[in-house]
């Protein structure tokens, strides 16, 4: 008995059944804004991560060298592949370039709510635009996929700020900071102590009164204090380029689902403006939803020619455990709309049907392995298939078939040659 590699999972048909539902969602949102779909791969070369983040990324990376002598890894996130793939036809492609992606993930990491080891998201964003447009957009398609799923403004929320809100602030200190350091402090707040964040924050260089003073302006949120604090151009224009993308966001109808949240950060140093993270409202789902936001650099520090960038990606295992809490989560249970029961010699004629019926695009199954009637039946029940069609050897021996209704018991008998006739969808009620 081989057991499961931690951190990885299995998904059975009815489990699949609701993630594909959830899936045609997201990705049907994205086509209908004109987002179009692209395919990556597995496998990418370590570089495209230790080159930005640093050697220690590795422990979190599943990679290895392969026999080719490469350092390759199984890819951790979407963002420098779609980096890659930009660079290398820039000139080609039309701008804006606007992709949506749907795949898994590694990451060798803590097990815990919300978070395996291989991961599921949909990657959605916008390359060659650095207006506000963009990002309202990417906030609009965000908050349409969700209502799509059947959430509401009561089940989530969208947390959104500017990087260079903190940046600039931080900046105003008379100290030797690593502002970086201090913007991933931010990040983490919400999962430490007060004394644990401020620690942090003079660990990246703060005093410990400036670490309560920032942390006090900070968690207040009112831009226009935040601005008169720092009085710096680099404020400024932040705090003006987030309004203006509020401003489109409600244009858009997204605005309904944003807060102000300079607290949120976003961890990965390649953010470069407007940020945001969905939350669960009631916080049932300790774990953000998904996040996203403004990656202006990321591109040319690829190689590529300067490409304004904005994207969000939600992750599956979270969307799925906030669709589960608010009650939309979709039945994991498989649908079968017709199941064609063969009794004795009949497989020609239950054969035919079977194409008829799938050539109108139904989803219909027939025995293939000589089973019984009863297990037929009780298959077909198994399978919750809406209606059964007999073809038995007595029944076509008067030129009919028998159609039931698997869930009110009734059934009748139909001229074989009239079935499926047609019509699209025959069901009982046709023929009584």
């Amino acid at each position: 008995m081989y057991d499961r590699i931690k951190g990885f999972r299995d998904f059975y048909p009815g489990e699949m059944t609701a993630r594909r539902d959830t899936i045609d969602t997201l990705e049907d949102t994205a086509q209908r804004y004109g987002f179009r779909e692209i395919g990556t791969p597995a496998l990418e070369r370590a570089e495209l991560w230790t080159d930005k983040s640093g050697d220690d990324i590795v422990d979190e990376l599943y990679s290895f060298e392969d026999q080719g002598g490469r350092h390759v890894t199984l890819t951790p996130e979407l963002t420098p592949t779609v980096a890659r793939m930009v660079v290398a036809k820039q000139q080609e492609l039309s701008k804006p370039i606007k992709w949506v992606s749907t795949r898994p993930f590694w990451r060798y990491e803590q097990v815990q709510q919300g978070r395996q080891r291989e991961f599921y998201q949909t990657n959605v964003d916008i390359f060659g635009s650095s207006d506000p447009e963009a990002d309202a957009e990417i906030l609009a398609w965000a908050g349409d996929a969700l209502t799509n799923l059947g959430l509401t403004d009561e089940h989530f929320e969208f947390r959104i700020s500017h990087r260079d809100i903190l940046g600039g602030v931080l900046e105003s200190y008379d100290a030797d900071l690593e502002i970086d350091e201090a913007i991933r402090a931010v990040d983490k707040s919400d999962k430490l102590s007060t004394p644990e964040y401020h620690d942090a924050l003079v660990e990246a260089g703060l005093t410990y009164d400036q670490a309560a003073e920032f942390d006090d302006l900070i968690a207040g949120g009112d831009l226009e204090d935040v601005a008169a604090f720092a009085d710096s151009e680099r404020v400024d224009d932040a705090v003006s380029n987030l309004q203006n993308v509020l401003e489109a966001a409600e244009d858009f109808g997204a605005r309904e689902h944003c807060t102000i949240s300079l607290e949120t950060a976003r961890g990965l140093d390649y953010y470069t403006g407007v940020v945001f993270e969905c939350f669960d409202s009631t916080g049932e789902v300790s774990r953000s939803i998904f996040g996203g936001g403004r990656y202006d650099d990321l591109i040319e520090s690829f190689g590529g020619q300067p490409t304004p960038a904005v994207g969000v990606a939600p992750g599956h295992a979270t969307l799925s455990l906030l669709c589960q809490r608010a009650g939309v989560w979709p039945e994991e249970e498989v649908s079968t709309d017709y199941y064609v029961l063969q009794i004795g010699d009949t497989r020609p004629e239950a054969a035919r049907i079977s194409r008829d019926l799938r050539e109108r695009g139904h989803v219909v199954e027939t025995d293939v392995a000589g089973r019984s009637f009863g297990a037929q039946l009780n298959y077909a029940d198994s399978i919750n298939a809406e209606t059964v069609v007999i073809a038995g050897e007595q029944d076509l021996e008067n030129d009919e078939v028998t159609i039931k209704n698997m869930e009110s018991g009734d059934q009748t008998q139909v001229p074989v040659e009239e079935f499926p006739g047609d019509l699209e969808r025959p069901t009982i009620s046709d023929f009584e």
